[in-house]
């Protein structure tokens, strides 16, 4: 019934021609009818059903933004945020079409390259989203950064993200999944040259790092992480921190065993032991996790995509 309820609000969005009213170019993929996405592996990926809270306050934070898009089309933040929110809901297909639309109404606005560059890495379209998020890098490097509020607040509600550190961050996961590790590295390092939060710095570590040992830097990978220790106080990334002291060997794999339900720090974390296992020759154990992985439900997880493209390397 929630995916009926969803699928009827975006149909709404369609009809009243709010969805990509700009422009009918997205580059999106063909999928199976119904389907989000199409896996790395080849299987259909379909909305995942959200547990009942979460789907009713989603609901409710799309249809604000819903309205405050039907008030003010033209704006650049209502645009954003409808697009942000219609994702959450798992339409990522029709977010990737309303920041389409935003491209075409702001296109020296980096946000738009930025959000659907990462929509696009959800979809499994990996050079749709490095164009993109290459383009965001170009419009915002001459600009100030901004701090980017949260869609999903933390516990303390304080975002740990700007434009800036997600752009890179993401450009240098689009080519982390996709084996191009010099690529993804340097993005992470652009990244390193901004101001970043506490945990900004560690999620981003993390990808630099393992980018690093894939390409065989073994030294410089460890110089990276020379100064990470259990002390660092995060907010949201202590899955990203816990992996580093692991890689590091300062904790016990089998320190991480205990751990949220969250689905997507599950992902994380499963990725990231297979990743450490990969990383210290033992491949049967690194591609029986990964493969466990896609039991999970929450595809859109970055641990489950980089998953899939583990597996997809290996056939």
């Amino acid at each position: 019934m929630k995916n009926l309820i969803s699928s009827s609000i975006i149909l709404a969005l369609i009809i009243t021609g709010t969805a990509c009213s700009g422009s009918s170019d997205t580059g999106l993929a063909d999928v199976p009818e119904g389907a989000q996405a199409v896996s790395l592996l080849g299987e259909p990926l379909y909305k995942p059903e959200l547990p009942d809270e979460v789907y009713t306050t989603y609901t409710e934070n799309f249809e604000e933004a819903l309205t405050g898009y039907r008030t003010d089309p033209e704006n650049a933040e209502s645009i954003i945020w409808l697009g942000r929110r219609t994702a959450y809901l798992g339409e990522y297909r029709e977010a990737v079409k309303i920041f389409t639309e935003g491209v075409f109404k702001h296109p020296e606005d980096p946000r738009f390259y930025r959000h659907r560059g990462h929509r696009y890495i959800t979809l499994r379209q990996f050079d749709e989203a490095i164009q993109d998020l290459e383009r965001a890098a170009e419009l915002m490097r001459s600009g100030p950064d901004m701090v980017e509020p949260d869609g999903l607040p933390n516990a303390l509600n304080k975002p740990v993200s700007t434009l800036k550190s997600n752009v890179w961050y993401h450009l240098g996961l689009a080519y982390y999944l996709k084996g191009e590790y010099r690529n993804a590295a340097d993005a992470y390092e652009n990244a390193f040259e901004l101001d970043l939060t506490d945990d900004m710095r560690i999620a981003t570590l993390y990808w630099y790092y393992s980018a690093l040992k894939r390409m065989g830097m073994d030294e410089e990978a460890g110089i990276a992480v020379a100064g990470v220790n259990p002390d660092i106080e995060l907010i949201e990334n202590d899955v990203y921190l816990n992996l580093i002291l692991v890689f590091d060997g300062i904790f016990d794999a089998d320190h991480l065993m205990e751990t949220a339900d969250d689905a997507v720090q599950n992902a994380a974390l499963a990725y990231g032991l297979g990743n450490w296992h990969y990383m210290n020759g033992r491949r049967a154990r690194a591609f029986e996790i990964w493969n466990n992985i896609l039991e999970l439900p929450n595809w859109a997880a970055f641990g489950y995509i980089a998953a899939e493209s583990e597996l997809v390397r290996e056939r």
